[in-house]
């Protein structure tokens, strides 16, 4: 399957894989794709409202001579999940070696008041959602031989919740722990289970709506500096890459070193 060449003109790292990345309309989400496809994967945009901003993104793909599709689908519906899966192993020519479960929600709220509704709004789509895609995907994976990767994004808030987040980080460590559970039953039929966890990434308006936290955030990364998509997408690369055949269940924080701070 043809691809685009990596940075050198030399094949990528993911030549000839097929990638699913969910949530691929959102900021993040399109960092994952494109980094997917610069590497010469064809890749899958999943999006659920964000249609012109995916499509922009597989425009670009195409444009640089590598394939991708977009299709839509509500990850609270697990038959949705399913078709997702379905369609973009069927586009794939039958296969599916790469997933990307990126979609998700980050709603705040105060935990006193918080109702099980909102609760279950965000664990339907940040960890239900997960559990059903990536189900799905191993099921080809197995049929088709060969095994394949699976990350999850999590966050640095799966162990570090931050106020009026606790729906959010509480279905990041499940994530987290839905991961390793995961590399333990599928490893035996080459598939991989990782997460990736992001610290805070930057995204058009960020600065000026909340500046004080950018400026502690700057502060506190020994880096200085924020995330970028094409961090996150890194590290999505490297793991559902062949330098990563002997990395499952595994957590790969990319925070640019905040959670290397003492908190005391």
């Amino acid at each position: 399957m043809s691809g685009l060449p990596g940075p050198s003109g030399s094949p990528g790292l993911l030549q000839g894989q097929v990638a699913l990345v969910t949530g691929a309309g959102g900021g993040i989400g399109r960092g994952i794709a494109a980094r997917f496809a610069e590497e010469g994967a064809a890749v899958v945009l999943h999006c659920r409202t964000a249609v012109d901003a995916a499509r922009e993104v597989a425009r670009g793909v195409r444009e640089s001579g590598g394939r991708a599709l977009v299709l839509r689908a509500d990850l609270t519906d697990e038959d949705a999940c399913r078709r997702l899966v379905g369609e973009a192993a069927e586009w794939g020519g039958g296969r599916l070696t790469a997933l990307v479960n990126n979609a998700g929600v980050q709603p705040t709220g105060e935990l006193p008041g918080m109702s099980v509704a909102q609760w279950r709004a965000v664990v339907d789509t940040n960890l239900s959602s997960v559990f059903a895609c990536t189900q799905a995907a191993a099921s080809v994976m197995r049929e088709q031989g060969g095994g394949g990767s699976v990350t999850h994004i999590a966050s640095i808030e799966a162990s570090r919740p931050a106020p009026l987040h606790a729906h959010y980080s509480a279905s990041k460590a499940a994530v987290v722990a839905h991961a390793r559970a995961a590399a333990l039953e599928y490893g035996p039929f080459g598939i991989r289970v990782n997460t990736v966890s992001p610290g805070l990434i930057h995204r058009e308006g960020l600065e000026e709506a909340w500046p004080e936290g950018v400026r502690r955030w700057r502060e506190a990364a020994p880096v200085g500096r924020l995330g970028r998509a094409g961090d996150v997408g890194d590290a999505c690369v490297f793991l559902a890459s062949g330098l990563a055949s002997w990395i499952s269940g595994h957590d790969l924080v990319v925070d640019g070193g905040v959670s290397a701070r003492p908190t005391w």
